[in-house]
């Protein structure tokens, strides 16, 4: 019981001196607040300091449970619950996990081109392609008309069109496909969870392996194209691993040396295909062909050769999620946006019209490696890095890098696989990332 006003309006000013500092975002600027505050500072005690440390205690309590509060809508409004766990399986108290900015966060969640995709799916499924020249740079569809050109014509005179019966079958497989391609087409933090699935079991099947729990790779090598690699000769520790997974169909004769020649699973994206599909029954195996292909579409028209191309493809031909192609999208666009912010002269309002918004995209490199983490307990790169004395490609005369891609920013998301898987933005902290091993 208070024995004059004189405590009582202490104890009213200290009340309100809290209140004032719990409603601060930050945990760490509650904690310094709180120790530099009245409410904690030394006051003349007349009588009793029973209602003064009734008091601490109470606020001792409040700022605890207010900042597991303020923890949890830290990060589980943007990640879920989840355990908190770490690639090698030991838990991680909720203060280590990475604190992002969510202002790059909103933005990655930005699709600029949405729309202009939606209107293109919207147009292929009504069997509109637009022009007479676009029509003509599919050349796998040149096998459905009689003559092979786009010009042919019905024993009637009547012009072959995709309403022709020797498109039927596979106009309506190429709707279904780009339907249920488009209609998945979301943002899921939870997609890495379900790569095996998707990719690996698949292959095993192909492959004869039919076991009751799903595996991942025990090691897996990333091999990107990097002119780089001319320079060491990692060939036989990258056949060492237990998968290997290559990228757009890059040549390894004359380079085994330096780049190896085991192959386990080709990574490429549509424009691959589109070439392959030109050839005799879209040949498309580099690696031989019984390696499995697993592709991201580039343009969703292209699923026009992948559905005439998986028919003759004697290995699986696996078109990627279009939820993780998604994740991949967010965490380049994040990175992208966090090295632009990190630039004295430049805004984020600048890097739409300085990445081309629209056509700004992940390499296949990087969602390669992505997919890496999802199906192998443990990943190594090579092959992936710049040196202004090496090529683009190590298997091509190329030197400039495409305008599309932020590789800098790729390689910043590498780096952080390696020292701080936490601090890579939008997967599920439930995910137990694999350790990750750079050979530069």
């Amino acid at each position: 019981m208070l024995e004059s006003v004189e405590d009582e309006e202490y104890i009213s000013k200290s009340k309100s001196k809290f209140w004032e500092i719990y409603s601060n975002d930050s945990p760490k600027t509650l904690a310094h607040n709180l120790i530099r505050s009245t409410a904690f500072s030394s006051q003349p005690m007349k009588r009793s300091v029973r209602p003064v440390f009734s008091l601490l205690l109470f606020i001792v309590i409040a700022a605890t449970f207010g900042c597991r509060i303020a923890i949890r809508n830290g990060f589980g409004s943007i990640y879920g619950e989840g355990d908190y766990s770490v690639g090698n399986g030991s838990v991680v108290s909720p203060l280590d996990l990475h604190v992002f900015n969510s202002t790059l966060l909103r933005l990655a969640d930005v699709e600029v081109g949405e729309g202009k995709l939606r209107k293109e799916v919207d147009e292929l499924m009504d069997g509109n392609f637009g022009n007479v020249a676009r029509l003509r740079t599919f050349a796998s569809w040149r096998r459905f008309f009689r003559s092979g050109d786009i010009r042919a014509r019905t024993s009637r005179g009547v012009p072959v069109n995709i309403r022709s019966p020797e498109f039927s079958k596979v106009w309506l497989t190429f709707r279904r496909s780009l339907g249920d391609w488009f209609r998945k087409k979301r943002f899921s933090p939870d997609i890495m969870e379900e790569l095996i699935e998707l990719v690996k079991v698949p292959i095993d099947k192909h492959n004869g392996v039919f076991e009751g729990v799903k595996k991942k790779y025990s090691s897996c090598a990333v091999v990107g194209n990097s002119g780089i690699l001319l320079s060491k000769e990692y060939g036989k520790l990258i056949d060492s691993h237990e998968a290997v997974i290559r990228l757009n169909n890059a040549r390894i004769e004359s380079y085994r040396k330096n780049v190896g020649s085991k192959t386990s699973l080709s990574f490429v994206n549509s424009n691959i295909l589109h070439l392959c599909a030109r050839r005799d029954d879209c040949f498309c195996h580099p690696y031989g062909a019984n390696t499995p292909i697993v592709m991201y579409m580039c343009q969703p028209a292209q699923f026009l050769d992948y559905v005439v191309c998986n028919s003759s493809h004697k290995s699986p031909l696996i078109v990627t999620d279009p939820r993780f192609d998604m994740l991949c999208s967010r965490i380049v666009k994040y990175y992208s946006l966090k090295r632009f912010a990190d630039h004295p002269n430049k805004t984020l309002e600048q890097w739409n019209s300085a990445h081309d918004g629209s056509m700004f995209h992940y390499s296949s490199g990087m969602q390669a490696v992505t997919l890496a983490l999802g199906v192998c307990d443990r990943v190594s790169l090579f092959g992936f890095g710049k040196s202004t004395a090496a090529k683009h490609h190590y298997h091509t005369n190329q030197k400039a890098e495409l305008t599309l891609h932020d590789y800098l920013a790729e390689y910043d998301f590498y780096n952080d696989l390696v020292e701080r898987p936490r601090a890579v933005p939008f997967i599920s902290n439930k995910f137990k990332f694999p350790p990750v091993e750079i050979h530069r």
